[in-house]
């Protein structure tokens, strides 16, 4: 229970607040670019540092970098309830929360592990990747409801609360074990990752503002091209000196922060890796399913969380189930029937994607959604942290919620910048080929749409064009063509993600293909599965 919210605290912010840009822009006066940034600055900080907090929690102990994580995350959550200006939200919510998660999150996987074993252990797994499931959901209907009632700083004082009853109870929690001989941090690697990290995610989350090759909006045009791949092309760099500098330390007999040994076994590797595709594929719907609610169908934020609620409830019913299937099915098979389920969702979603909301089957499909993503939850916490020895499980930790991280921002920025090319290259072809739309229109709009688009309602098309003066049937055919082009892009947003489910498939083939053996211990087991 005591991890169960931990890990509900955790998520909550990547969701609840993305519903109540509007009115940040309001309280602080400011514009939707910079809240924006601020969301941004709050995932770079904690991907960037999630393997310098799965350290730490090897050093102080994991149960006491849980605590020391909650104190700061609550900090920040105070700091942001009472925020009185951009720059103070910032610094509570994206770097305090931040900081706070990334010492929280690599140490609750390790005291999940440290603390069940066999069966217990997936089912404790499916539990964490259930409830993550349900804050995700459930984050934009509270984050609706305390706006549009309240106030959104309600939200963080509920934050606040929550953390206190989870330190009063984390007591109940045992330590999970530490290695012999105490490790030191390496400074250095800690900078070289974190700077690394941040670069090639901030690259990700701008694409679909800079333009991923062709530039948009972007700051600088090296030869002619979007500063996107540049960005990436250094954090990776910065990652390959980081990777040559942790050989450097194993070769010296100094500790590393990361021990790239890990990266050898193949149940390891893939469950990381499909951890990657799954954050891809959740946020990437999550991306698409609200625009489709709230800008084509125009409900509003309330109403949109609760017709995403299936994905939620789905989620929590089946990761609950992954003990049980054990019995029948091997990890990699569950894996992969959540990943057939994926696809099949996305079809489904893809037909409900019309003017007017199917309401049966799009429940159905998002009710299949949170099935697929239960069942992949229900297994790969396990089979992540079950094939690392005891000592490396804050450092996998740290690992795996790096690559969630990483997955959240590639399935936005992908996702996003898909819809959005397909909605301006759709759109553009539509009006050209339409005889009610003279040329000199056709080509005003093309310029405009070189300039840069962005996903607005249709009635947003109707009204600029009525201010530059365009005759009414034209108007009325332009609307038509921009609403045709609004289903199509997201339609191909959706079979983006069905490409990506299917594609992922190719990553499962190191998880385990037997059902556990629960004669044998869990640490014997994983490193037999390690030595494989």
């Amino acid at each position: 229970m005591v991890l169960s919210a931990t890990q509900f605290l955790m998520v909550l912010d990547q969701s609840v607040m993305n519903v109540s840009i509007s009115q940040l822009v309001d309280d602080f006066d400011t514009d939707v670019s910079s809240i924006q940034g601020v969301i941004t600055l709050y995932s770079l900080v904690m991907a960037a540092l999630m393997i310098t907090g799965g350290k730490i929690g090897d050093i102080v102990g994991r149960r006491r970098a849980l605590r020391i994580g909650l104190v700061i995350y609550a900090a920040g959550s105070a700091l942001t309830a009472l925020a009185w200006s951009v720059p103070s939200l910032a610094l509570g919510w994206s770097v305090l929360e931040g900081v706070g998660a990334a010492l929280v999150m690599p140490a609750m996987a390790a005291l999940v592990a440290g603390n069940y074993a066999g069966r217990a252990r997936v089912v404790a797994y499916g539990v964490l990747g259930g409830t993550a499931g349900a804050g995700i959901a459930i984050g934009p209907i509270l984050g609706g409801f305390a706006t549009t009632n309240l106030t959104w700083r309600v939200v963080f004082v509920g934050e606040v609360m929550v953390a206190i009853g989870i330190l009063a109870a984390s007591s109940w929690v045992a330590d999970a074990p530490r290695a012999d001989r105490k490790p030191k941090l390496d400074v250095v690697g800690a900078v070289l990752s974190a700077v690394g990290i941040s670069i090639c995610v901030l690259g990700i989350l701008q694409a679909s503002t800079w333009g991923w090759l062709t530039p948009v909006n972007s700051p600088v045009e090296p030869f002619g091209f979007a500063a996107t791949p540049f960005v990436v092309a250094i954090g990776v760099a910065i990652l390959s000196l980081f990777r040559l500098w942790q050989a450097h330390r194993e070769r010296v007999g100094r500790d590393p922060l990361v021990r790239f040994q890990l990266f050898s076994i193949p149940t390891f590797r893939s469950g990381l890796t499909t951890f990657l595709a799954q954050n891809t594929i959740l946020m990437g719907i999550f991306f698409t399913i609200p625009l489709f609610l709230q800008i084509v169908i125009g409900l509003d934020a309330l109403e949109t969380g609760i017709r995403m609620l299936p994905t939620s409830i789905a989620m929590l019913i089946t990761s609950f189930s992954g003990g049980l299937l054990l019995r029948y099915l091997s990890p990699r098979s569950i894996v992969r029937i959540g990943l057939v389920l994926v696809v099949l969702a996305a079809s489904i979603l893809m037909g409900t994607i019309g003017p007017m909301l199917d309401g049966l089957a799009f429940g159905i499909g998002m009710g299949l959604l949170g099935a697929a993503m239960g069942l992949i939850a229900s297994q790969l916490g396990n089979i992540v942290l079950s094939s690392v020895d005891p000592e490396s499980r804050s450092e996998a930790g740290g690992l795996q919620y790096t690559a969630q991280q990483l997955g959240s921002s590639v399935g936005v920025a992908l996702i996003g910048a898909i819809v959005l090319t397909s909605l301006a290259g759709l759109f553009a072809a539509r009006i050209a080929d339409d005889e009610r739309i003279p040329a000199e229109l056709t080509a005003a709009v093309e310029l405009r749409l070189a300039s840069g688009s962005s996903f607005v309602p249709s009635r947003t098309v109707e009204e600029l064009a009525t201010a530059a003066g365009v005759p009414v049937d034209e108007v009325t055919a332009l609307v038509e063509s921009y609403e045709e082009s609004q289903l199509a892009a997201l339609r191909t947003g959706l079979l983006a993600v069905a490409a990506i489910g299917s594609l992922s498939m190719l990553a499962t083939g190191g998880l385990p293909a037997r059902r556990p053996d629960d004669g044998h211990p869990p640490d014997q087991r994983s490193k037999h599965v390690a030595t494989n």
